[in-house]
């Protein structure tokens, strides 16, 4: 598809008509038709149903349900088949294909880096389901004694998740449900390979220097009595493998440092307890 033509769709949520320099464009595996994690899975009907809800709807962190978590909006879906690969339920893989786009501003060169880089990948969506099958006897929302994950004469016990009532959001998340739900391969927009692998490079340089200054500013905060400077210098060698390293070591050694005070919760709020929804 022409970049005028994904334009077209994305200016049916922009209210005023963006252009190919204001928007980044990629792909999004959203979940499949596979048994996932948590031995549930979506049947075909599901995604195809899916694919209308999330059009439309935000990509945010962690489920974490807030406005300033909205990072970009899908605007398109399509359910693909690749009927040669068979499920652990016995029928053709398919799975459900979104384009997403957000803004080319400065707050979002970073998100953009990360996606670029393989940083931000992983992605998990949040939804209602009317129906909660189990595999082996087709009792509803866990009617019988079968436990998902265990094996019964050879058949898997699962639960089939079918007829979506609303689709909430997708996040990025660590560790998704679904093995497959990720970020594919980014949607080109410019027509200059040697224009679009030069700005990737800057987007990947820049993705490091910020993660060499986080490494730095932590190793500080941790208070090892480091020569800043001569510490930085070292990192400045390191590449992205031992930076994320160095930062998973150096934020724990400050969460030990400066704990966190407990969060109280005001009085008289309340979560949402719809037995219905689903973070897969």
């Amino acid at each position: 598809m022409e970049i005028r033509e994904e334009l077209a769709y994305i200016n049916q949520f922009a209210k005023t008509e963006l252009t190919e320099d204001q928007v980044y464009v990629f792909s999004v595996r959203l979940c499949d038709n596979e048994v996932d994690r948590d031995f549930e899975r979506f049947d075909t009907a599901a995604l195809e149903r899916l694919g209308e809800l999330f059009v439309g709807k935000s990509g945010i962190f962690d489920h974490q349900w807030s406005a300033k978590g909205q990072t970009a909006r899908i605007y398109r879906t399509e359910v693909v088949r690749e009927e040669a690969v068979v499920t652990a339920a016995g029928d053709g893989y398919c799975w459900l294909k979104g384009w997403a786009y957000l803004l080319q501003t400065e707050k979002n060169q970073d998100l953009i880096a990360e996606i670029e880089g393989g940083i931000k990948k992983e992605v998990s969506v949040g939804c209602s389901m009317a129906r909660s099958i189990c595999s082996i006897c087709g009792a509803e929302d866990g009617g019988c004694h079968h436990v998902r994950g265990e094996t019964y004469d050879g058949r898997l016990c699962f639960t089939e998740l079918r007829e979506p009532q609303d689709a909430y959001e997708w996040s990025f998340v660590a560790v998704p449900a679904q093995r497959n739900a990720g970020v594919l391969k980014r949607f080109s927009q410019e027509t200059d390979g040697t224009a679009a692998l030069e700005k990737q490079a800057a987007l990947g340089r820049k993705y490091l220097a910020e993660l060499r200054r986080e490494v730095t500013r932590l190793a500080m905060l941790a208070g090892d009595g480091l020569d800043g400077k001569v510490f930085a210098k070292a990192v400045g060698r390191l590449e992205e493998p031992e930076l994320l390293e160095l930062k998973e070591a150096y934020e724990a050694r400050v969460a030990k440092k400066f704990p966190s005070a407990p969060q109280l919760r005001r009085k008289g709020g309340s979560e949402r307890s719809d037995e219905t929804v689903f973070l897969v």
